[in-house]
């Protein structure tokens, strides 16, 4: 992120040394308050004006989807429905994807513009908690709950997975809980038991839950109500 001279000087083709001078005459705004800092840190989503006229104004968006399955968490796809291609937004060519689900997945997907949030959601050491409904072939048992809690190794990559929270709700459906996203995780720890699962539904990442939000719809959210991990131990 840029210091506030150099990003007033890059914008409007102005020496530093003439910024200062801006600044100094009260002329540059940071979110509508008059700033005087030439080394101040101008963040994506800053405010920044000089002389009422702004030199960056852009708007975070973040929102919450029902994935369907058979569509991608993709931006682009040259075969396939995309998440971008549900949306009836008007800055939809601006998101990304927060944390993918595969083709045949449904539930919750965040999109946003905002890098920062994106990859402070995705980092594992934040421990950020999602919640899936899993329907299986075979019947889960007890097996299953502690071997999830103590984590499995996955030869391929030479990794042991986090400790995971597995709920059993019927003989052939569960709630799991997991801090990371291993790839196909979920799929690869019930094949530790040869049990195929038939379907995978993300309800919830952190405090952002569907609710009632319908297959294919999406809705906006707010940034900051992601915060539910789960604690290490505690599963």
């Amino acid at each position: 992120m840029p210091r506030l001279d150099k990003h007033i000087s890059a914008h409007i083709g102005t020496p530093r040394k003439a910024v200062r001078l801006m600044l100094a005459q009260r002329r540059v705004t940071v979110d509508g308050v008059i700033e005087r800092d030439a080394s101040k840190i101008i963040g994506k989503f800053n405010r920044v004006a000089v002389d009422g006229t702004a030199t960056q104004n852009h708007t975070p968006y973040y929102l919450m989807l029902n994935k369907p399955a058979g569509v991608v968490c993709a931006t682009k796809d040259a075969r396939h429905k995309t998440v971008i291609d549900l949306l009836d937004h008007p800055h939809k060519d601006q998101l990304h994807v927060v944390g993918r689900l595969d083709y045949h997945s449904t539930g919750l997907v965040l999109l946003t513009n905002d890098g920062q949030w994106s990859r402070q959601l995705s980092d594992p050491a934040n421990g950020l908690l999602k919640r899936y409904l899993v329907t299986t072939d075979k019947p889960i048992t007890r097996d299953y709950v502690e071997a999830f809690e103590r984590g499995m190794y996955f030869a391929f990559e030479g990794i042991e997975t986090r400790p995971a929270k597995l709920t059993v709700l019927s003989d052939f459906t569960a709630e799991v809980g997991l801090t990371e996203g291993r790839y196909h995780q979920i799929k690869r720890m019930f094949g530790r038991f040869d049990n195929k699962v038939l379907s995978i539904h993300r309800f919830a990442v952190g405090d952002y839950t569907l609710d009632k939000l319908a297959p294919g719809k999406f809705r906006s959210v707010q940034r900051d109500s992601c915060s539910a991990a789960i604690e290490p131990g505690t599963v």
